[in-house]
């Protein structure tokens, strides 16, 4: 398989100009929801009520995270425990999706005469398409005969069987693991795990942190709608309760939504280069 060398374009300075001026345009429309939140959050309440809005402060204050602060400490739960049932279930949850979604994806990309591996391929590209909505039913009935519903696996397992993750792989798979690489493996000894775990996953980096970036923001920005118990609510969910106020919770509620974003954007500043390659290798024939 030959390597991924970018074409070289053939434009003129003009034509790199006008691209990066078009780039920029819609790279600074994509940031102003993002520079709109941060900047609400250091705005006094009399500014967030003000109409037209503006993006930036005009008095700049963090009364808002101190009152977030207060709100936290004033909990019947120690606010740590949230964060750590977010954490416990983003981890769990990430691990494994990147285990179960691979091992689904290794025999769909790689084992070209397991039957019905066409048909599967179809299925899951169908799997895509519904809505959380459509399976929403389904998904609540099924957590209710296995009897996890108000425990973390209410929101851990719909992730791990997610048809996306599946797909992601199976292509990436397709095009950047050489078949010849896994017959040389097995010619000397190796079996199927050994091949997926040793040869497979190593080469698969690019994907694997792209699908721990979708499925970080995913787990991390859950509502936990079917957790009631108060010891086993996540970060989302006591944040939604602290800014239930009404309109004197608009600067609380701009910091909690500061808060939360953090993580998933400060995870992705770090994995950006491996999205954006497994993208550009999406589309790539040996």
């Amino acid at each position: 398989m030959a390597l991924f060398r970018p074409k070289k374009l053939n434009r003129s300075m003009g034509g790199n100009l006008l691209v990066f001026l078009v780039l920029g345009l819609f790279a600074v429309f994509q940031m102003i929801p993002i520079v709109y939140t941060i900047g609400s959050a250091f705005k006094p309440v009399s500014e967030l009520l003000k109409m037209p809005p503006t993006i930036f402060p005009r008095r700049f204050t963090t009364e808002s995270f101190s009152e977030l602060f207060i709100s936290m400490s004033a909990s019947r739960i120690v606010f740590s425990r949230y964060i750590f049932n977010s954490f416990f279930i983003t981890v769990c949850g990430v691990v494994m999706t990147i285990v179960l979604c691979s091992l689904a994806a290794y025999p769909l990309a790689k084992m070209h005469g397991m039957p019905g591996a066409k048909f599967l391929g179809w299925f899951i590209i169908l799997a895509m398409m519904l809505s959380s909505d459509v399976s929403g039913m389904a998904t609540f009935m099924i957590q209710t005969g296995l009897r996890i519903i108000d425990t973390p696996w209410s929101i851990i397992l719909p992730s791990i069987g997610s048809a996306f993750s599946v797909f992601l792989l199976k292509q990436f798979m397709e095009q950047m693991v050489p078949d010849t690489l896994i017959e040389a493996a097995k010619i000397d000894g190796a079996g199927e795990f050994l091949v997926w775990g040793r040869i497979v996953l190593p080469v698969m980096k690019p994907a694997v942190l792209t699908l721990i970036i979708f499925s970080m923001q995913w787990l991390w920005n859950n509502d936990g709608s079917r957790i009631f118990s108060e010891q086993r609510k996540i970060l989302p969910n006591a944040m939604r309760q602290i800014v239930d106020g009404g309109i004197a919770r608009l600067g609380v509620a701009a910091a909690v939504g500061v808060f939360i974003m953090v993580v998933p954007i400060t995870l992705f500043i770090i994995l950006q280069s491996n999205v954006i390659e497994t993208m550009a290798t999406s589309g790539i024939k040996d």
